[in-house]
């Protein structure tokens, strides 16, 4: 493996600040750095620009920006994506000990003491489009667009608890401090946005993802690679907005001394994270008028808004669908939108006869929306959409309140969209009972993989050097999905 390092920009620039300082004042620092660059104009942190430029990439890269609708919770594709009339017609009969050999499950006194039983789906199956996809009657608006996407219905992760398996989904890995996919992306081809974070994620619904702000960390990436939460009300971030009282150049002059400051230390001590420190305060600056500018929906025409199934100022998922087009139009590399609640469990708030239909009625419309929307302004040939939770349903019933399902981390579906993607395909299939793939097993290991690949990254070649060894997003494993690629 090669480690990927730094940009060589970061190091040229503290090589030239530690020289420099022997020759001129501290305040003319940042001002002789870019008179080197060959700027003009005010002083801004040369760090954060050079932080910006891309890479070289391993291949030719299909995808320039990704957006990862995360459905958080566990959708069940039972009730969704994978039909299974046997699984019907067996259903209140107990599922054979064969399948449950070995195997461990989020709440175990539902699936070992009880014995619990099949249950079979209560929705409505069709076959759509020329790829022939099932999709039930919960999400008429995906139906509509499969023949623009790849429905892989033989997804397979590790963990089978919600936040390790969030953690494990986004970072390859349930244990804390690791990086995100999101991360790894910026971290491994930089970003196209001046104005705004390469990562961006958006949440919805009536709480956060467990797990929180480690699902999109930088883990020890630099920390210019973390996601940023956009949040879809107020203020777009928190703590964004000039302090009242205090002018703009007031606040410039302030930066440019903490700059100043920075950038002594930096070639004192050779600190990447400095550099990484003036770039934040520097993207900050800027987000100041281009944050606001990205959530004003005032330029979006009416048909848009009716296309997505959302108004300008209501926080909702289908808005935040729209924003992500925008942050792909502008450049953004990596954005992830969190919705919950996909639980299933048959608890409050978690049946699959009402709550299910809910959640998937709050998001069909913006999904379909999103690809069509993309698809029509020539944004697909260069944007990945991905679908999909941190793991699936359980083909047998969880009785509470009511009936639900437990978690499945051995089968369950995504779909993808867009850039290098072989689009109208149904990829996989699982056994009668919908509890094992029997074809084409897709672990999350080599979807991450394949996602790397997309944007001309190798996975194996793609490290960090951390504590004496060279990590990746895959750890030591994932395949190309060579089967998903155009």
């Amino acid at each position: 493996m090669e480690n990927h390092p730094l940009p060589q920009s970061l190091q040229d620039l503290t090589r030239r600040h530690f020289f420099g300082r022997c020759a001129m004042g501290l305040g003319n620092l940042a001002l002789a750095s870019m008179l080197a660059e060959g700027q003009t104009g005010p002083t801004s942190a040369p760090a954060a620009r050079e932080s910006l430029k891309t890479p070289a990439t391993h291949h030719p890269a299909r995808a320039k920006s990704i957006i990862y609708l995360f459905m958080a919770g566990g959708p069940s594709q039972l009730e969704l994506f994978d039909a299974k009339p046997r699984l019907n017609q067996l259903s209140g009969q107990p599922i054979p000990d064969s399948f449950l050999e070995g195997k461990r499950f989020a709440f175990m006194d539902s699936s070992f003491k009880n014995k619990s039983t099949l249950l079979g789906s209560k929705r409505t199956f069709r076959q759509y489009g020329q790829s022939g996809a099932t999709v039930s009657n919960l999400l008429p608006h995906t139906a509509g667009i499969v023949d623009d996407i790849a429905l892989v219905k033989s997804c397979a992760t590790n963990l089978f608890n919600h936040a390790p398996a969030k953690l494990f989904m986004n970072t390859g890995s349930g244990q804390f401090g690791r990086p995100s996919m999101g991360s790894w992306v910026t971290y491994g081809i930089g970003s196209e946005s001046q104005d705004l974070p390469g990562f961006v994620v958006l949440q919805s619904g009536p709480r956060g993802p467990r797990g929180g702000s480690v699902n999109w960390s930088s883990g020890f990436l630099p920390t210019s690679h973390q996601g940023v939460p956009l949040r879809g009300s107020g203020d777009p971030i928190l703590n964004l907005s000039r302090t009242p009282g205090i002018s703009a150049e007031s606040q410039r002059r302030t930066l440019d001394a903490l700059s100043d400051l920075n950038l002594r230390r930096a070639s004192e001590t050779g600190d990447p994270e400095i550099a990484t420190r003036i770039a934040s305060y520097e993207m900050a600056y800027r987000m100041q008028s281009s944050a606001p500018e990205l959530t004003d929906l005032k330029g979006e025409t009416d048909a848009t808004l009716a296309l997505y199934g959302c108004t300008r100022d209501t926080p909702s998922f289908a808005r935040n669908c729209l924003l992500a087009r925008r942050l792909v139009e502008r450049g953004v590399r990596f954005v992830q939108l969190y919705h919950t609640n996909w639980d299933s469990h048959g608890g409050p708030g978690e049946t699959l006869e009402n709550d299910l239909e809910k959640v998937a009625h709050q998001v069909d419309q913006g999904c379909a929306a999103l690809v069509k929307d993309l698809k029509s302004r020539g944004l697909l040939n260069d944007v990945v959409v991905v679908w999909g939770g941190e793991f699936g349903r359980t083909p047998m019933g969880e009785t509470r309140e009511k009936t639900g399902r437990n978690h499945h981390i051995d089968a369950f579906t995504m779909w993808f969209a867009g850039a290098g993607i072989q689009a109208g395909q149904v990829l996989g299939e699982t056994d009668e009972l919908g509890f094992n793939p029997v074809s084409d097993r897709a672990h999350v290991h080599d979807i991450h993989a394949t996602l790397l690949h997309l944007f001309g990254l190798d996975h194996k070649r793609l490290t960090f050097r951390f504590q004496g060894r060279d990590f990746r997003l895959t750890d030591i494993h994932g395949q190309l999905l060579h089967k998903l690629l155009a």
